[in-house]
């Protein structure tokens, strides 16, 4: 191989409620454009459970081919298998990313052309729901033993992999923030912006509110703290799977888009981050907090 690597990565397009392409936004992207900027030539395959515009993308010297999955899925699917196996015979090294399926196939297609696999996991994978039938689990696992190497976005997650049998190939890579949007805005002003009383202590965090995660101890807790502190108030943004409930000092805002979060994260006198202990949460990498810890956030 050269000093300049041919590089192929695989994932799925839309991941964390966001979209590759269109939001520019995550490890998955960045990863890429961070290789293409030391002069790797990087392309990628994503496979988009959404209709989306197909075709070629260019992000900022890479090169993403987004392939449909459809209504019925399998027909988009083999699609996209196709194209992943026609790449990659012309690149050096494969990263494959996004959820267990797609180091499933990255696996499978990379031994058969004797092509290196890096195999990236951004969260527990066992956690998602393909994984939970034992087919896909066994393989995934096996994926995970098997290919060259593997990254990982914490240190929980590293010591998770190594639990599979593996002992070398292990690197962790966590994530980052963007400080051109993550710092200490104006708590004035953003309070003004987001109507939200200037006096008031205010509590509160920016995120998934799912029952999964907890949510339902911070609501219990707020209720609690409200009867004794009648300054303190709680501001929530973010995807939710239950109503959040009524008080006259709950503050809902919300789907905010990703550049709103640093300026609603300033409104805060205390960010709290709600996870529970397990598949998921036991391995997810905390990055609400040093987002709040940007935006100097207790």
């Amino acid at each position: 191989m050269t000093d300049h690597l041919r590089i192929l990565v695989l994932t799925k397009r839309q991941y964390t409620n966001k979209d590759l392409i269109n939001d520019h936004y995550g490890r998955i992207r960045e990863i890429p454009l961070y290789l293409a900027r030391k002069g790797h030539r990087v392309s990628g395959i994503c496979l988009s459970f959404r209709q989306r515009q197909e075709g070629i993308h260019i992000d900022d010297g890479v090169h993403w081919k987004s392939v449909n999955a459809g209504v019925s899925i399998v027909p988009g699917l083999a699609r996209f298998t196709r194209h992943t196996f026609q790449s990659l015979k012309t690149c050096d090294v494969l990263w494959a990313c996004s959820d267990s399926l797609f180091g499933i196939i990255g696996y499978m297609l990379s031994r058969r052309v004797n092509k290196p696999l890096v195999f990236d996991l951004y969260d527990n994978f066992e956690s998602f729901l393909l994984a939970r039938f034992p087919v896909f689990k066994a393989l995934y696992r096996h994926a995970v033993r098997q290919c060259d190497a593997v990254t990982e976005v914490s240190r929980p997650l590293v010591e998770l992999v190594r639990s599979y049998g593996r002992s070398d190939g292990i690197h962790l890579i966590e994530n980052a923030v963007d400080r051109k949007l993550f710092f200490a805005h104006d708590k004035v002003r953003c309070r003004s912006r987001f109507r939200l009383p200037q006096q008031a202590r205010i509590i509160g965090t920016a995120g998934s509110l799912s029952k999964n995660r907890g949510i339902e101890t911070l609501y219990k807790s707020f209720h609690m703290l409200a009867l004794r502190h009648p300054d303190i108030h709680l501001a929530l943004a973010g995807p939710r799977d239950a109503p959040i409930p009524a008080h006259p000092r709950i503050h809902d805002m919300g789907n905010l888009e990703y550049e709103q979060i640093p300026q609603f994260l300033s409104t805060l006198d205390v960010g709290i981050i709600c996870n529970r202990k397990g598949a998921f949460g036991t391995y997810c990498f905390p990055q609400k907090a040093r987002e709040m810890m940007a935006c100097d956030v207790p």
